[in-house]
């Protein structure tokens, strides 16, 4: 017998990203692609919070696509799927002030999810 719950990770947003994401507006997550994030795979779980409080939202990972920098990824995904309230030159301008060059170059990871009905069991 196989253990099939998902796993689950915590990660911060910025409430301006939250809000997108808890509203289904932001369908695709950016992370820089750090080496605790190097297994994250369809399946697992993300619980985000607002950063500095106690507010969360779980999402469900659908697929996780790894890019050379967040140009590539912007280009690759669409801007709209990652902020719909904001054009390309602005989402751009926003990651890098978020992730500085030193970041970027260990390359990006676009994580598309789908927000968890929070009455879901885990593993389902």
């Amino acid at each position: 017998m196989t253990d099939t719950a998902p796993r689950i990770r915590e990660l911060d947003l910025y409430r301006r990203y939250f809000d997108l994401v808890a509203d289904e507006r932001k369908t695709i997550e950016v992370r820089v692609r750090y080496p605790h994030l190097e297994d994250l795979a369809a399946g697992d779980v993300i619980l985000f919070r607002v950063k500095g409080t106690d507010e969360a939202c779980e999402v469900r990972v659908l697929r996780v696509t790894p890019y050379d920098g967040f140009e590539a990824l912007l280009d690759g995904e669409g801007p709209g799927n990652i902020n719909p309230a904001a054009g390309r030159g602005e989402q751009l301008a926003n990651i890098r002030e978020i992730y500085p060059p030193e970041k970027e170059k260990l390359g990006a990871l676009a994580i598309e999810m789908e927000l968890r009905d929070p009455a879901t069991a885990p593993g389902d």
